[in-house]
C-alpha cells in the first residue's frame, strides 16, 4: 500500500510539473517584446565643450610673398629700398565668437551655426625670412617699418579676397560635416552667421 501512495504521489507530482511547464512555455510564446526607437539625437554638453575648447579652427592657409619698394629723392641721386616679405595668412573661425546654441539638434538633424571666417593671426609676416632685394642709401628703422606696413596691407588685400573667404567657408562646411558624421549624425546643416 505504501508503494501505491508513492506511485500516486510521483504521478501527481509529474502531472503538476508538466502542467507548470506547459503554462510557462505557452506564456512565453504569447508574450511580446517591444523596442522603442528614439529618433531624437541627444547632443551632450561635453561634446559641445570639447569642440569649443579647440579654440581656433584654421580653414585656409595662404602662403604669400610681397615685393615692396620705396624711393627717396635726393639732390644728387635717389635712394632705393626693395624688400621681399614672406607670410602665411590663415583664415578660419575662433570658437570664442560662436553664439549660445550654435550647435543644436532638430529632430534627427543637427544644425551648426558658425561665425564668418576671418583672419586668425594678425602677425602673419615672417620677419626672419624678410630679405632686402636692393638697398642704396641709408634707411632708418622708421623707414623699414613703413615698408613693412605697406607689405602688410598688400598681403591682406591679396589674401582676404571674396574667393578665399568662400573657400574657407566651403572648407569649414566640409570639416564640420565630417566631424558630425564621425560623431554619428547623418543629417547635418552648416550655416554661417
Amino acid at each position: 500500500m505504501k508503494m501505491k501512495y508513492k506511485l500516486a504521489g510521483i504521478l501527481v507530482a509529474a502531472i503538476v510539473a508538466l502542467a507548470a511547464l506547459w503554462w510557462l512555455v505557452s506564456g512565453i510564446s504569447q508574450s511580446e517584446v517591444t523596442l522603442d526607437v528614439n529618433q531624437e539625437i541627444d547632443l551632450t554638453p561635453e561634446q559641445i565643450t570639447s569642440i569649443e575648447a579647440i579654440g581656433e579652427w584654421e580653414l585656409l592657409a595662404i602662403a604669400n610673398e610681397e615685393l615692396v619698394d620705396t624711393t627717396r629723392k635726393g639732390f644728387f641721386k635717389d635712394d632705393h629700398l626693395v624688400r621681399i616679405y614672406y607670410g602665411t595668412v590663415r583664415l578660419g573661425i575662433d570658437m570664442k565668437n560662436v553664439e549660445q546654441g550654435w550647435l543644436h539638434t532638430v529632430g534627427d538633424s543637427i544644425v551648426v551655426t558658425l561665425p564668418q571666417p576671418g583672419l586668425l593671426d594678425k602677425n602673419f609676416i615672417d620677419e626672419a625670412r624678410t630679405k632686402s632685394f636692393f638697398e642704396s642709401g641709408k634707411w632708418s628703422h622708421q623707414d623699414r617699418d613703413k615698408l613693412y606696413q605697406k607689405a602688410y596691407r598688400q598681403m591682406l588685400a591679396h589674401c582676404l579676397t571674396p574667393e578665399n573667404l568662400r573657400s574657407a567657408r566651403e572648407n569649414g562646411e566640409a570639416l564640420f560635416t565630417k566631424m558630425m558624421k564621425n560623431m554619428g549624425y547623418e543629417r547635418i546643416s552648416v550655416r554661417w552667421k
